[in-house]
């Protein structure tokens, strides 16, 4: 099935960067809406049907990144924190990311909320949308909807 999203590696470009100013007003920095894309995957739903057929985010995986998120965030704000700030919080490091990124680490509740995970849904179901307008505003989506189903 990623062939068809091979096919419109280009287009994708084009509506990332118009969705840039989209995320730049959302919670999200760059670099988190990065990592959320990269735990994302495009489908189309209702591929056989040209009237009702869209492109959704398939957005199964979010949850198990959110943890890995929230890392960044903390190392973001590590950044430029105040001086003499949060010298590590936990014992920390490489191990405790590495931990957290397979779900491992202890801390439980203390991660993303709920309402994050769904500003990241909707962030990511809103580019869906604005790619599948692009590629009817280009004359691909036709192209694109029958390979998918393929």
């Amino acid at each position: 099935m990623s062939e068809w999203t091979d096919a419109i590696v280009g287009e994708r470009m084009t509506v990332d960067n118009q969705f840039n100013e989209r995320v730049a007003a959302s919670r999200f920095s760059s670099q988190e809406w990065g990592l959320i894309m990269t735990a994302t995957e495009f489908e189309i739903e209702n591929a056989d049907d040209p009237e009702a057929a869209r492109v959704v985010a398939n957005t199964s995986s979010l949850p198990a990144i959110m943890p890995e998120l929230e890392n960044l965030r903390s190392q973001m704000a590590g950044m430029g924190g105040a001086p003499g700030g949060d010298a590590g919080g936990s014992d920390g490091g490489v191990v405790d990311s590495i931990k957290g990124a397979l779900g491992l680490g202890g801390g439980g509740s203390s991660g993303p909320s709920d309402e994050e995970l769904e500003a990241a849904e909707r962030l990511v179901q809103e580019y869906a949308d604005e790619l599948q307008a692009h590629l009817e505003e280009v004359g691909k989506w036709e192209q694109v909807r029958v390979a998918y189903q393929e």
